[in-house]
């Protein structure tokens, strides 16, 4: 009988140590926080599910931040104070005009040289009109991303039509980066090409993948659509101009993007996958 409680006790008090010791450890886990504010790609929907499977597969600590009211709101995305204590900021943004107490949580992330992720339009995050004191911030594709300074402009960066896709394949060079571990050599992904080339990624990027237009609606010529790199702030970049929803469907990108998470924080690259996730968000479009 003593035997016995003894026993009780002693798995008592394990489970209540081993409980402690696993909210340490979620204490202590990485802290990535998500920030989304785009008008079409719905990474308010997808951003969600990948921060779960981060959490419940990973062990990372995660955010999502949306912009309010919906994701037409140009002007406010709550909770940006959460950046004080993320150690990785992602972003999918679309032409914001944030109030400048907001962009002020984004920049003091930025001068901390913590690494950085940014997804698609997050090229052209902002859009402040001509002589607004906040007009800088248009080019928060190239000093933040190693990506063109925005739409159009000097850069002439574009796309090849929204009924184009792209072909998508490792570039042998960087065949061996961890960010590829288990990716597959060529995928098809939804998301029609960006043009970013010649000028950009920024001298010193080192390319990922490469894409090719499939079904274009110009001329067009294979780009790089994925790239890391180090920013004008010293802090490690992971810049994809993919992010269709339809392309979280794609294992290959899913694993692209997992990775992409771990290498960012210094973290070895999962040597299991967990399998495929399931991101079933249909792509919405512009809307208003």
């Amino acid at each position: 009988m003593a035997k016995s409680i003894v026993s009780t006790f002693l798995l008592a008090l394990f489970i209540h140590v081993t409980a402690i010791k696993s909210f340490a450890q979620s204490q202590n886990a990485p802290l990535i926080v998500f920030v989304t504010g785009e008008h079409e790609y719905s990474s308010e929907h997808t951003f969600p599910v990948l921060a779960a499977e981060l959490e419940k597969n990973y062990g990372f600590r995660t955010k999502v931040l949306i912009a309010y009211p919906d994701q037409n709101a140009e002007k406010n995305i709550p909770g940006l104070e959460a950046l004080k204590d993320a150690d990785l900021a992602v972003f999918s943004l679309r032409w914001r005009q944030l109030p400048k107490e907001q962009l002020d949580h984004i920049e003091a992330y930025l001068k901390t040289g913590k690494p950085v992720m940014g997804f698609r339009t997050t090229t052209h995050a902002f859009n402040y009109p001509k002589g607004h004191e906040s007009e800088k911030w248009n080019a928060f594709g190239e000093f933040a991303l190693n990506a063109p300074p925005g739409w159009g402009g000097k850069a002439a960066h574009t796309h090849y039509g929204h009924e184009s896709s792209t072909d998508v394949s490792i570039i042998p060079a960087a065949a061996k980066h961890p960010i590829l571990t288990g990716v597959a050599p060529d995928f098809h992904v939804r998301s029609w090409l960006y043009r970013v080339l010649p000028d950009y990624p920024t001298k010193g990027s080192e390319w990922l993948l490469m894409g090719k237009s499939v079904n274009p609606d110009k001329a067009a010529i294979e780009n790089p659509v994925a790239w890391t790199g180090t920013n004008s702030f010293g802090a490690k970049v992971f810049t994809t101009t993919l992010g269709h929803p339809e392309d979280f469907q794609v294992e290959a990108f899913q694993r692209l993007v997992i990775n992409a998470i771990h290498w960012e924080l210094g973290k070895p690259v999962p040597k299991k996958w967990k399998g495929k996730i399931a991101i079933n968000v249909p792509y919405r479009g512009m809307t208003k």
